[in-house]
């Protein structure tokens, strides 16, 4: 029997994996291992409860103030041995994460294979996102397989590849999640809240964007929910400290936004459901959305997902105030430049990547 070792350790990955895990325990001849670091704790957990998956080695690594260099010190250290014990066929591994980046090397180093789901985005800035960029380049060129989610990020491996490496156009693995999370009957008091107003809903946690990009994204929502009388904002509030004291610094006098604690996979897609419109530094968040028709403002000054932007289902706004409040207001005000973005075609896949992800692996594994 195949081994495929599986490793994630924060909220999107687990998301986003969930459904690769799901796909190889329904296949013949696989031994599916999952491992996980807990990089994110409380948030990985709430992923990992609702698809209902139990993993087999958990590193625990979170701690109080964790740098980039002891989680990546942590995941090497800690992977080590369970690879040298258990001597998997593969490991599958997710995005852009330092976890991600980490086991990755850890695989490499007992020249174990690795498979790269979601390969292949690019910004071409080391330092945006940081360090997300660096890490997804790392990953690259190491993986035996390249799981591209477009033809576009396809494009960004072909220039790059070595013998050992085979690149496929999969789709993306977070619209397979949405079809086990999104619900007509759905109902969540802080929707009872919202009542019949306009939602927009906030999420921002990035490392580049603390400190005076978060300070002005928020005194834009104070402008944006003073203008318009039908909109309320929904924050849930990323778990970082300085994210939260900053929070309660410039928006906990403001009525029409209301502060809440992380939303689990299943709520959070269904908020994105009932949204009028989300506003985000989550990546994502910018591959959910359109299969949800709701637009997206990007908080963010670049993008390796640009094929959102080119079908016009997100739009890059960055983090100065008076361009949020412009584009905001605008979506708010104009109907035909909202019902585009609402209605645009979803560039991300059919639903069905994890099913294309688990028959290459199989097909690798003979």
């Amino acid at each position: 029997m195949k081994k495929v070792f599986v490793v994630f350790g924060t909220r999107p990955e687990a998301i986003k994996m969930a459904p690769v895990v799901k796909e190889l325990q329904k296949r013949d001849g696989i031994r599916t291992i999952v491992c996980v670091t807990a990089q994110h704790r409380a948030m990985l957990d709430q992923v990992l409860e609702v698809f209902h998956i139990k993993p087999d080695y958990d590193l625990d690594i979170m701690e109080p103030g964790q740098t980039l260099t002891t989680i990546t010190t942590k995941v090497l250290t800690k992977l080590e041995s369970i690879l040298l014990d258990e001597q998997p066929d593969m490991m599958l591994v997710h995005g852009d994460t330092t976890t991600a980046m980490a086991a990755s090397l850890a695989a490499f180093y007992q020249h174990i294979p690795v498979g790269h789901v979601e390969a292949g985005l690019r910004t071409y800035d080391l330092y945006s996102p940081f360090p997300e960029e660096m890490n997804r380049q790392i990953i690259d060129r190491i993986a035996f397989r390249l799981y591209a989610p477009t033809d576009a990020s396809k494009s960004h491996l072909e220039g790059n590849l070595n013998n050992e490496q085979k690149i496929l156009v999969t789709g993306n693995t977070a619209i397979d999640a949405l079809k086990a999370t999104v619900g007509g009957n759905y109902t969540h008091p802080v929707l009872g809240w919202v009542d019949d107003r306009r939602m927009i809903l906030l999420t921002t946690h990035r490392r580049e964007n603390l400190g005076k990009p978060m300070r002005q994204i928020f005194d834009a929502i104070n402008r944006v929910t003073a203008d318009f009388e039908d909109v309320c904002v929904v924050y849930p509030i990323h778990l970082n400290p300085k994210i939260q004291s900053l929070a309660q610094e410039i928006l906990s006098d403001n009525a029409k936004v209301k502060i809440i604690d992380p939303l689990d996979v299943l709520d959070f897609h269904n908020f994105a459901k009932r949204a009028y419109l989300i506003l985000s530094d989550s990546g994502g968040v910018q591959e959910e959305a359109p299969s949800l028709n709701t637009p997206v403002l990007v908080l963010r000054e670049t993008t390796e997902r640009p094929e959102g932007i080119k079908a016009g289902t997100l739009k890059l706004v960055g983090t100065e105030s008076e361009k949020i409040y412009r584009e905001t207001t605008h979506l708010l005000n104009d109907s035909a430049s909202y019902e585009r973005m609402a209605k645009a075609r979803n560039p991300y896949g059919d639903g069905f990547a994890s099913r294309y992800i688990v028959d290459d692996v199989i097909e690798f594994l003979k």
